[in-house]
């Protein structure tokens, strides 16, 4: 899975925010880009292309969260957007978050 995004470390750092533990590296002809396993996934967070003016906002990504409470919590102190707080659904007890691109993000308490 690939993210595009105008600064790759920002974007980095906030996924390293739900325990992605990414790698800065390039391979071949790529551009330098950061890359973390989920699992047997892949998620890579790779520059925007030249004729990129800004990143897709409609990919929409869930995670399940172990520190939940914890990660809502430094999610809060460092001024994120919540479109939908902490709250039980049907689907679990879940949050949705938007990440510094504006895409939209569900967070599910494990």
């Amino acid at each position: 899975m690939v993210l595009r995004t105008g600064d790759t470390k920002r974007l980095a750092d906030f996924y390293s925010l739900f325990g992605l533990i990414f790698e800065f590296h390039k391979h071949g002809n790529s551009p330098f880009h950061y890359s973390a396993k989920i699992g047997q996934t892949v998620l890579e967070i790779y520059p925007l292309t030249k004729s990129q003016k800004e990143a897709d906002k409609n990919l929409r990504l869930g995670f399940g969260i172990d520190n939940f409470d914890q990660t809502v919590l430094s999610l809060k102190e460092l001024k994120v957007s919540f479109s939908l707080e902490p709250t039980q659904t049907d689907f679990g007890f879940m949050a949705i978050i938007s990440d510094p691109d504006e895409r939209k993000i569900e967070l599910y308490k494990k």
